[in-house]
């Protein structure tokens, strides 16, 4: 489930700075127009000069400041999605023998309606046992988080100041301005560590499970955040930095939920689904020498009967 999550933040990123890439036009003489940089890119840039000038001219300590915003907004909803994640997780442990021998029939499977039976039982024990086919992970908080990217994408791309490496573009030695592959390594360390941090206190079957998005959701900030002004990076080193802060609170809240489950599975004991339908029996086939004999066998009693 937290790999479905990930995935789906990273893909709609990566989506996203393509089209944005795409979407922003220049004209003859280099000045960027279109929708995107009108009603995004052009507002986004009047509050980070603002900032800038509230924080001693630096557009670093101005986009920190954006992240960190944005990021507290964000933070109560963003720790109750994991919560609720983290109840989906340990419900699924309470049912996972049930889950492994539907898996079992869905694989040894030889017909479509065997195939059928058995989805429908899956569905069954997630409906029947009060757990969410999505885990929990709802997409309000990546919807929300893609137009402050778009606009940060495109504030920081199209920025004069930081193009022309104006007071204040350059940030602990780096200008912003420009790709960084200091700020990408920073990037890609701090959400591996992210990564690491959500496989702790919990079973070692879904660690395995997890270990592939551990290192491939690390490299795909990696390498939009090389690609990208360093500006961007800067935003995408901050936000992980939050991103593990959230990970740990759900860690040390995971006992505490992991207790609650365990009572209300107490009380309320996991369904079990309906028992699997066994196959049917194969049809046998009569041969045309068998139907052949049947039809000596009756006509030898017709005519002994005819004979009585």
């Amino acid at each position: 489930m937290k790999k479905m999550k990930h995935l789906g933040t990273l893909t709609a990123i990566a989506g996203l700075a393509l089209l944005l890439t795409g979407c922003v036009q220049r004209t003859k003489a280099g000045k960027p127009y279109g929708a995107i940089y009108d009603y995004l890119a052009v507002p986004t840039q009047h509050v980070m000069s603002w900032l800038t000038g509230m924080l001693g001219g630096s557009y670093g300590w101005a986009i920190i400041a954006v992240t960190f915003i944005v990021r507290m907004i964000l933070l109560p909803m963003m720790i109750n999605q994991s919560r609720k994640a983290t109840v989906q997780q340990e419900k699924m442990a309470f049912v996972k023998p049930q889950m492994t021998a539907i898996q079992e029939r869905q694989q040894n499977a030889t017909t479509n309606e065997e195939k059928a039976a058995a989805s429908q039982q899956m569905m069954s024990l997630y409906r029947d046992n009060g757990i969410s086919m999505t885990g929990g992970i709802g997409c309000l908080p990546i919807l929300i988080q893609l137009p402050v990217f778009a606009a940060l994408y495109a504030a920081i791309q199209y920025s004069p100041a930081l193009s022309s490496g104006a007071h204040g573009s350059m940030f602990m030695g780096v200008s912003l301005g420009k790709p960084s592959i200091f700020l990408a390594a920073l990037s890609f360390l701090v959400y591996l560590l992210q990564g690491w941090l959500g496989t702790l206190g919990i079973p070692a079957e879904q660690k395995k499970s997890m270990m592939s998005m551990m290192i491939v959701s690390p490299l795909m900030i990696f390498f939009v955040s090389f690609r990208a002004p360093a500006g961007l990076g800067l935003y995408f080193f901050v936000g992980g930095i939050f991103a593990c802060i959230q990970t740990l609170i759900i860690y040390f809240y995971r006992p505490r939920i992991r207790a609650s489950v365990a009572e209300e599975m107490k009380k309320n004991p996991p369904k079990v689904v309906v028992p699997p339908i066994k196959p049917a029996e194969p049809k046998t086939t009569v041969t045309q020498t068998q139907r052949h004999h049947d039809n000596r066998q009756r006509n030898a009693g017709k005519q002994q009967h005819h004979s009585d």
